[in-house]
């Protein structure tokens, strides 16, 4: 049994450096809802993001994130409305629980990223918060360290 908390990358530079900005980084940034966190993980110029809507068909994906700052927008927003709700459980570790990043392809200085999330939280009323789709992050090497440089997000998981 995997454990979430632990970076499967342990002897691969690049790949242990991606997962923890897209994982640890970007769940404690979520949770505190500081993008301050994470404002360094990102390629600002040339930035875009897809909103897949959790639709298998790429008909109904939506160019949502033209920009950064657009992201960034939708990103806060997220992050606070999910901080004032209550669960039954811990969220970071629900979070974490729910969270797998273990597929990460590097050709030079490009990498294509899978991120799934399959679970949910427990609420207090003992419904559940589910948490199932998945984003595939382009990431790059910039300025000496691996950045997000936009991603196709919110996808079904699985897909089909």
């Amino acid at each position: 049994m995997r454990d979430p908390f632990k970076n499967p990358f342990p002897f691969d530079g690049a790949r242990h450096a991606i997962w923890e900005m897209l994982v640890p980084r970007d769940i404690d940034a979520f949770l505190a809802a500081d993008w301050s966190m994470v404002e360094h993980d990102f390629v600002e110029e040339g930035f875009i993001g897809i909103d897949g809507q959790k639709e298998v068909s790429p008909d109904k994906w939506r160019l949502a994130f033209p920009t950064l700052s657009a992201y960034r927008q939708e990103w806060l927003r997220q992050a606070e409305d999910f901080a004032k709700q209550s669960f039954a459980e811990d969220a970071r570790t629900a979070i974490f629980t729910t969270t797998t990043l273990e597929d990460i392809e590097i050709e030079g200085d490009m990498a294509l990223v899978r991120k799934k999330f399959d679970g949910g939280i427990s609420k207090p009323d003992g419904s559940r918060d589910v948490m199932q789709w998945q984003t595939l992050y382009y990431c790059r090497l910039h300025q000496g360290r691996w950045k997000i440089s936009g991603f196709t997000g919110y996808l079904p998981n699985p897909m089909g």
